[in-house]
């Protein structure tokens, strides 16, 4: 099988450089177009005493816009393939993948134990409701 258009799903957290690098090297392999996708959640509509949470999910969203594009920059992903969006990161993700007809998403996961796996991640979500192939990157944390 030969996918044709990749997207890749940054947390912009530890690691997040070798995900898009490997994803990037996967895209160039088969010729296919690439997009990339950073999710900030909605923050909870109360405990700020000073700001709002619309202000703070704006300055959120315009970090990850710039960290973003210096990332899509560097890995040569066009400006127009990458896309910062707020709300529920599953949810997000998939209606990228679904409106660009993606066919194959390229997630990081990060080793957890305890509370963190049963609780599930952004990956093993994704891996259950999408419409096309998912590819998990191990994303060690050097301690």
């Amino acid at each position: 099988m030969k996918y044709q258009h990749l997207l890749v799903a940054t947390d912009l957290l530890e690691g997040h450089e070798v995900l898009i690098q490997k994803a990037v090297a996967l895209a160039k392999g088969f010729g296919a177009k690439i997009s990339m996708v950073h999710v900030v959640e909605p923050l909870p509509g109360y405990g700020y005493a000073f700001i709002s949470p619309a202000d703070i999910e704006t300055q959120l969203i315009d970090e990850a816009k710039q960290q973003i594009k210096n990332l899509a920059s560097q890995n040569g992903i066009p400006e127009q393939n990458i896309h910062v969006l707020l709300g529920p990161t599953k949810v997000e993700i998939i209606d990228v993948a679904e409106s660009g007809k993606v066919d194959l998403i390229v997630v990081g996961t990060h080793h957890r134990h305890g509370l963190g796996h049963l609780l599930g991640s952004t990956a093993n979500a994704v891996i259950h409701s999408s419409p096309c192939d998912v590819l998990t990157i191990r994303i060690n944390e050097e301690k």
